[in-house]
């Protein structure tokens, strides 16, 4: 089982940053490809970003390539989503995924863990 706890959400401006975190516990982080998934309201949820167990390989969704960047740090069980030159559009709630598998994917239902969410809103 693993746990996960999103954090870094928030209001900010068009053009603006903001910096989501997600703290895992429970079995070894490493083992785990990890995923940024979003949902605005009334549409399904999304695919942003995904990270191998190692960082070796990235997946970014051609909308925020070039302004989100996923990294992690599997020392201190943390995935992050750094994002830069947020747009309205970019507003959703924004969840954490952890995926039985060293490489990640797109699809949601891939993964096995999923966080309660952190709102990201941007206005314009």
């Amino acid at each position: 089982q693993v746990q996960l706890v999103e954090s870094g959400g928030g209001l900010v401006q068009a053009g603006g940053s903001l910096r989501l975190s997600c703290a895992a516990s429970g079995r070894t982080f490493s083992a785990y490809a990890m995923g940024w998934f979003r949902q605005a309201p009334g549409k399904e949820r999304e695919f942003v970003a995904a990270i191998s167990w190692g960082g070796g390989t990235t997946l970014h969704t051609n909308s925020v390539k070039g302004r989100f960047t996923i990294s992690r740090d599997n020392a201190k069980n943390t995935v992050y989503l750094q994002m830069n030159s947020l747009k309205p559009e970019d507003t959703a709630v924004y969840y954490c995924a952890a995926r039985s598998s060293t490489e990640p994917t797109t699809t949601p239902t891939h993964y096995n863990y999923w966080g309660q969410g952190t709102q990201v809103t941007v206005s314009s």
